[in-house]
């Protein structure tokens, strides 16, 4: 399976599972068209589910797992000093700023926007704004 048939599977199932969640159900047994049961949506749902997953995939080999980047090899021996996404000049970047870096690369950086939809890496910066910002 390609890459961007895994993130559309991805996308979609995530669409799926927010259509059917009812915030607002207070009953216990209810039945759906084909008879199954509904459950009540969870407090536990993760908003970020998806870019969470993203960022594991594309972005946390560079920027480490908790966002404080620093000192990464690549692949042609060269050394890059990734920024951490905590703190300094990441703190002082517009939302937009962010979507055009991840989109088009640059600094060292590959370039997302031929993987990664529009919306995907809009929820990626909102994903890096709450878990990492404090945002």
């Amino acid at each position: 399976m390609t890459f961007g048939r895994f993130a559309l599977l991805v996308v979609a199932t995530s669409l799926f599972g927010v259509a059917c969640t009812r915030p607002d159900s207070t009953a216990t047994n209810q039945t759906g068209p084909t008879g199954s049961s509904a459950s009540p949506a969870t407090a536990s749902q993760d908003e970020f589910a998806t870019a969470r997953g993203i960022f594991k995939k594309d972005c946390a080999g560079c920027h480490g797992e908790d966002g404080t980047g620093g000192p990464v090899k690549l692949e042609d021996g060269t050394t890059l000093k990734v920024p951490s996404l905590r703190e300094g000049h990441a703190l002082k970047h517009k939302d937009e700023e962010f979507v055009k870096q991840i989109t088009d690369g640059g600094d060292g950086m590959p370039k997302f926007g031929d993987k990664l939809s529009r919306e995907q890496v809009i929820d990626l910066v909102r994903f890096i704004r709450k878990e990492f910002q404090n945002k």
